[in-house]
This record gives C-alpha cells, structure tokens and sequence, in this order.
C-alpha cells in the first residue's frame, strides 16, 4: 500500500494514502465545485420587463397598476387553463381619458409589446388614427374606410385619438356610421385586436353617452392625469441625463417659476404636459448650441450646461 506519514508538532498524525489518486479526486472535486450552478428560471420575467419600462415614466401609478393587473389575469387564466379548468375570455378594448402629453400613446405602444409576448395579440402593432382615417366623403365610404383600418389592427392594437370628435357632426354626420362599424367588429373581433380609444376626459363621457352599448364594450377605462410641475422636473432632468446635459441652478429655477405660472394661466385641456417640458429642453439645447458657437467656447463645462438664456420660454 501506497502510503506516507508525516507527524505534527502538537502528536497528530496525518496518513496519506494512494496520493496520487486521491489528488485526481480533489481535483474532480474542485471543478465540481467551481461548475456554475444552472440559474433558476425568473418568474414573470415578461412582466419584469414591462415594469421597468414602465418606471422610465414619470407618474402613471394607476396605468402600472393596471397593467399589473391584466398580466395576473390572463397568467392566471393559463394555469387555470392548464388544470382544465373553465377559462373566460375577457375582451381588453380600453378608453384612456386625460389631456394632451400625458403618455396615452406610449403605453398604448408598451400593452402591445405585453400583449405579444403573452401571445395575446400575434402581433402587437399599434396602427394610430384620428377622424380623418375613419370618416368617408360619401354614404358607404365610411364603413369601408373603418373596415380597412380593423383589417390593418388585426394582430395587434387600433388607437383612436380624439376620438370623441366621431360623434361632433350629429346624426346625419359619417362619424355616426364610423362608430357603429367599430362597434361592429369590436364584437366580431373582439379576441383578433384591441381598440383603445383616447382623449380629452369630458368629452370621452359625452362621446360614451350617444352610444349605449359602448360603455360596456370598454372593461378597462384608465385616467392620464395632468403632471405636477415636480412632474415636469423629473421629466427634463430624465431628458437632460439621457442627453449628457444638465441645466444650471438658475435655470431650473426659471423653469420652475414659469411652469407654476403657465399652469396656473392655462387651461388644463390646453396645455401639453410632457410635449411642452420636452419643447422647452430642445429649444434650450438649440439656443445653447448657437450662443457656444458665436462665443467659441468648447469647454466640457460649457457644452453640457444649459443656462437661463438658453431657455425659450413663452411669456
């Protein structure tokens, strides 16, 4: 037998037996040990993803929380499904009522990449329209305009705009007729596209009056609400990081005051939210741009700062 003996110093005594054997075990061992253990799979790794685009926006609480809730319940509905249990198809049509620049149209973009990686849509197209792309010159166009941009959506998501303004022209107006197609194929469809329709939050109410069945063809109606000048800030400071820029302490604080004073001036369906915060960082990068060019000066400092006479803003 292979084998050797050493003695320590404090009388125990170590035996080492076919060493050369032994050594390929530890050495079998170690690179079991150093193996990289396969990764458990991420649960809900979908609706992680949705999530964290979600929280690149600004607000939105009740749109999260909605979307949260529409990933359980079809999740849900295929675990159910799986243990053969009655599954319910739920039509998703939606309404988004609020103002101009309060994200409606991203996250019309965001339900249609949820939707297709879920594989409730086999798409996940969003085909955007207003009036103009629905309404007809003459008796019949209408319909056939309608029916042409459903065919377009199917797959994926139809978003209408304004789409109060359908019903603007009375009884005898082509919006009527645009309406009632829609209502159509919503039902037909109802499991091949989703219709989300947009716009002002009164108006969308009135629109929902003329047409008793609509309302109950829309389970998900979701609130843009206006963003609060703190709002607005953490969208430019998102806009100026994003773009390696940074606004001076005097030119946040001139953006702070005319954004209390533009909201407290104006009415709330006129004012643009999101529109009007990016306008004002695009118009100062540009003036920033100019006034760097007639002084010839190129200091880092200088070329990612945007200072009060940078800023264009409306009195």
């Amino acid at each position: 037998m292979d084998q050797a003996v050493t003695y320590k110093n404090n009388g125990q005594i170590n035996i080492i037996l076919n060493g050369q054997k032994m050594a390929k075990k530890e050495r079998s061992y170690a690179a079991e040990v150093n193996t990289p253990l396969p990764q458990a799979e991420v649960k809900h790794v979908i609706l992680k993803e949705i999530e964290d685009e979600m929280n690149v926006l600004v607000g939105m609480e009740e749109m999260k929380r909605n979307l949260k809730e529409i990933y359980a319940w079809i999740y849900i509905n295929k675990k159910r499904e799986e243990q053969g249990l009655k599954v319910g198809k739920q039509a998703l049509h939606m309404m988004f009522k609020g103002n101009p620049g309060t994200g409606k149209t991203t996250v019309a973009r965001l339900i249609g990449k949820l939707f297709l990686q879920m594989n409730v849509l086999s798409k996940g197209h969003l085909i955007e329209a207003e009036r103009a792309d629905l309404v007809g010159e003459y008796i019949g166009h209408t319909a056939q305009k309608t029916r042409e941009l459903i065919k377009r959506s199917l797959g994926g998501i139809l978003f209408i705009d304004e789409a109060y303004s359908l019903a603007r022209g009375g009884e005898k107006d082509f919006g009527k007729e645009a309406i009632d197609t829609l209502v159509k194929h919503m039902e037909d469809k109802q499991h091949d596209f989703i219709l989300i329709l947009a716009g002002y939050s009164k108006e969308m109410e009135q629109f929902l009056s003329i047409n008793p069945g609509l309302h109950s063809r829309f389970p998900l109606v979701i609130d843009f609400p206006d963003y609060t000048v703190e709002q607005l800030m953490e969208i430019a400071k998102r806009m100026t990081d994003e773009r390696e820029y940074l606004l001076s302490k005097e030119a946040e604080w001139k953006i702070i005051e005319h954004l209390m004073m533009i909201k407290s001036t104006t009415h709330p369906a006129k004012f643009s939210n999101g529109r009007y915060i990016r306008n004002i960082i695009e118009k100062g990068i540009r003036s920033q741009a100019m006034r760097l060019l007639n002084a010839d000066n190129y200091s880092r400092e200088e070329l990612i700062t945007l200072k009060v006479q940078d800023l264009v803003l409306k009195e």
